[in-house]
């Protein structure tokens, strides 16, 4: 069965309370219940993560290799700061969709710039929580295109 890592950052463990005009009322629970679902019904598992920590973060991406098939990450805040996580991403060699509730590219100029997306298969944002639901569909589309 396909493993699929749905990592999310900082502050969105808030999410639900948490500007809800940018990011909705939906909370990380409901979201990350949302994968699980979507998932399975696409035959695969996915395991959830959320940190507020890019260390942590870090960590888990390195033990994502020979564990999870792919990583659907939301980086919050550390998509247009952090070197580190596009580096560990890099290095882990596990294909990773990028995914964000707003649109970044609508927002402000620094939201403009994503470290990530330089080693993201793809990215998805604006759809809300729907688009975590679009970006495991999409790497599982990309997982089994490389089998």
């Amino acid at each position: 069965m396909i493993s699929l890592l749905v990592l999310n950052g900082p502050n969105l463990n808030l999410l639900g309370q948490r500007q809800p005009e940018v990011y909705g009322t939906t909370t990380l629970a409901q979201i990350e219940a949302l994968c699980v679902s979507s998932a399975q019904g696409l035959g695969a598992k996915a395991t959830c993560m959320q940190s507020n920590h890019e260390g942590v973060m870090i960590d888990t991406i390195h033990e994502a290799r020979g564990t999870h098939d792919g990583i659907v990450l939301n980086a919050g805040a550390y998509t247009h700061t952090s070197i580190a996580l596009m580096d560990a991403i890099s290095s882990a060699e596990v294909p990773m969709v990028e995914v964000h509730l707003s649109n970044i590219h609508a927002r402000e100029e620094f939201r403009h710039t994503s470290h990530i997306s330089r080693v993201a298969i793809g990215q998805i944002c604006g759809f809300g929580p729907q688009g975590y639901v679009m970006a495991i569909d999409a790497m599982l589309e990309h997982l089994k295109a490389r089998a």
